[in-house]
């Protein structure tokens, strides 16, 4: 996949750019107002940014901030995130109250060289989702060309994403080179052997994933909720556990069964797959829950009002063998429920594991993110996604809608 970038631009001197971004970051509460949270998906626009400001751009910074359904939410207002990228920069960042109309139009038209404005989230609009055309031409009204550098909202189809590509010359930020490329080392000719480590809740996130992968994988160890589904499949009680009995394919656009899916995938590709041999079950879903081990070597099974909530100590053993051979690792999902102490082992010791080994290891975002941050294993992978919807469907061989006007013919 051929991307124009940023360093084709002949001319970029004086131009008014849309910089599109995905600054959907964490917030935390600060006096009477909010700060961000985790600034790592600000801090990974910075080389585009400098790059941009190098080259004595006028830089108009657009992105949505959490889901406030077309409507205006305080706190989903850009400001803090405006503040943060000003203290960094250590430049001003004009903040805006609006992403179209006349203010913001004047605004732009009025822009030097080397000036920034942050539009107001883009999701206070219902014609953001809905990828609305007069909306779209509203928010690249005055402005030259796009740098797109959302790769964590790059699969979504609106306006902010794909509405604008079609309007104006758009070209792919370093982010966005920098993720393809990174995420390519798993998908394209990897160095093996190629560990794939798969959790999280949903095996309907986690399935076209897995379906690709798999084909190219030498080993895919599974955890998490996603375990439950093939732990059922191969007809072991799981108690009250969380499972996705049926969702909806988007592709085939009908309801899939996900235990008779895993039992083809079993039946394909079962040699491939290292399952679960214990787990920590718990009474609840709570810190003060108990806690068995439950051992399906020795034919234990778990109480039928109970819930998996961990991988067990023999399963965290096979897992850091297939780990220590690896040459590549893909992780993507806790293998618990991480944010409870009692069943956050299994999680800790695999991405330490992935964090020690030699292998390039190549993370997907989302609750993967929060592990890293939880255990304070940032910098140790070769590489983070900050996104984890689309580094998934990327992974899973699709092309992400939003790149498709910025693809080389």
């Amino acid at each position: 996949m051929e991307l124009k970038t940023i360093r084709d631009i002949k001319q970029l001197s004086g131009k008014k750019v849309l910089l599109r971004v995905a600054y959907d970051v964490p917030l935390k509460p600060k006096g009477k107002g909010w700060e961000v949270a985790d600034d790592r998906r600000i801090l990974e626009t910075l080389p585009t940014i400098k790059y941009l400001l190098n080259n004595k751009c006028k830089i108009v910074l657009l992105s949505w901030l959490n889901r406030p359904d077309g409507r205006v939410v305080e706190k989903y207002k850009m400001d803090p995130v405006a503040i943060r990228l000003a203290q960094i920069l250590k430049k001003p960042v004009q903040k805006l109250n609006d992403c179209i109309g006349p203010k913001v139009f004047e605004s732009i038209e009025k822009m030097k060289a080397g000036e920034l404005i942050m539009l107001e989230n883009v999701r206070f609009y219902p014609e953001e989702e809905s990828n609305n055309k007069l909306f779209s031409k509203l928010l690249v009204h005055g402005l030259d060309l796009i740098v797109f550098d959302a790769f964590a909202q790059a699969h979504r189809v609106h306006s902010s994403t794909v509405g604008i590509t079609k309007l104006l010359p758009t070209y792919a930020g370093l982010l966005l080179e920098k993720e393809l490329k990174e995420l390519s080392k798993v998908s394209s000719k990897p160095k093996r052997p190629l560990v794939v480590v798969l959790g999280g809740a949903k095996i309907s996130d986690k399935t076209a994933v897995l379906m690709e992968l798999i084909k190219i994988a030498d080993k895919v160890l599974i955890g998490g909720g996603l375990a439950n589904v093939f732990l059922k499949a191969c007809h072991r009680p799981i108690g009250r556990s969380f499972i996705e009995d049926k969702f909806v394919d988007k592709a085939k656009r009908k309801k899939i069964s996900s235990v008779k899916l895993v039992k083809k995938i079993l039946k394909k590709f079962g040699a491939k797959i290292v399952l679960p041999v214990d787990m920590l079950a718990g009474n609840i879903i709570d810190a003060k829950a108990l806690v068995e081990k439950i051992d399906f070597e020795a034919a234990q099974q778990i109480n039928k009002n109970w819930l998996f909530l961990d991988i067990g100590p023999k399963t965290i053993a096979n897992f850091l063998v297939e780990i220590k051979r690896a040459k590549t690792i893909f992780f993507n999902g806790p293998m618990g429920v991480f944010e409870i102490d009692q069943f956050s082992f299994g999680t800790k010791k695999i991405a330490e594991a992935i964090a020690r080994s030699k292998a390039i290891s190549v993370l997907g975002g989302g609750d993967t993110e929060m592990v890293i941050a939880k255990y304070k294993l940032a910098g140790k992978f070769t590489h983070v996604s900050t996104g984890g919807g689309a580094s998934l469907e990327f992974l899973a061989g699709a092309t992400l809608p939003a790149l498709k006007y910025i693809l080389k013919k």
